[in-house]
């Protein structure tokens, strides 16, 4: 991907989309999009996903900031890993690219994950976070029939039956919904994708955010959708408790696909909060 040449510190210039792939030290090449102007503000998307999730989110934000998405390794139009990785370290490897020595993180799911344990580990590089339906690490889930197929279906590459299950869990709203026809897309063509990126991603031992979300001093959005499913509303409450600087809405008509479901509402929350 071509970039313009300016120093780190120096305000976005690009008025049109700069798009390409950003080359990883393992090997992997990570799509990603660049376009706005303004400070800057990178979107990451949740599992089964990629950034099409945000379609109808960056031209409006793109008026005010200089955003870049990126399709998470092996997910969208990055390639597959064929070694270990880390989804932290991606990041950082896409703020390294473009120059950027902070910008504000705005994660679903587990894009929220990974920004959580990236501003833990790097706290001085985020100048605030907008977490949307996140998931956090360490927190344990609850038991349920539903919940322990769609795990087996990861664990045992039952791809079909992972896509069935990721829309009846957390696209529970269906394809009449705002999004819906996206959401389908984006799911059949990620399943397999998916299983593989996941088998490859390391975990380290030490990354557990949920008991150090005091530590965490960046100001925070915490949003979630009515129709999420019941325990990201938990995952929710306990980020707004436990982050010091941080605030909390729920938006009504969306599940957890939200920036496709009520990208408008989002999108104002978005551009009253980051800096």
């Amino acid at each position: 991907m071509t970039t313009n040449s300016r120093k780190p510190s120096d305000g976005p210039i690009h008025a049109v989309p700069a798009v390409g792939r950003i080359a990883t030290p393992d090997g992997g090449r990570l799509w990603a999009e660049r376009i706005g102007s303004g400070s800057p503000v990178v979107l990451l998307h949740g599992a089964g996903m990629d950034s099409r999730l945000w379609d109808a989110v960056v031209p409006e934000l793109a008026r005010r900031h200089d955003v870049i998405r990126y399709d998470a390794r092996g997910l969208g139009r990055s390639t597959p890993p064929d070694k270990p990785f880390s989804d932290t370290e991606d990041l950082r490897v896409v703020l390294d690219h473009f120059g950027l020595r902070q910008a504000a993180l705005v994660g679903l799911s587990m894009g929220g994950e990974t920004a959580l344990d990236f501003t833990l580990a790097h706290p001085d590089r985020v100048t605030a976070l907008a977490l949307v339906g996140a998931s956090v690490s360490g927190h344990v889930w609850p038991r349920s029939t539903e919940l322990s197929a769609y795990t087996r279906a990861r664990r045992e590459h039952e791809t079909a039956t992972l896509a069935e299950l990721e829309l009846a869990i957390w696209a529970a709203m269906g394809r009449t919904a705002p999004g819906g026809e996206l959401i389908e897309t984006m799911v059949a063509a990620n399943a397999e994708r998916r299983v593989v990126s996941e088998q490859h991603c390391v975990i380290s031992a030490g990354r557990d955010a949920e008991p150090h979300l005091g530590e965490i001093a960046a100001p925070t959005l915490v949003v979630h959708g009515e129709h999420d499913h019941p325990e990201i509303a938990v995952i929710a409450e306990r980020l707004v408790t436990d982050i010091p600087n941080s605030r909390g809405e729920t938006i009504a008509d969306a599940d957890h696909y939200l920036p496709l479901r009520t990208p408008e509402r989002l999108t104002e929350l978005l551009l009253s909060y980051l800096p």
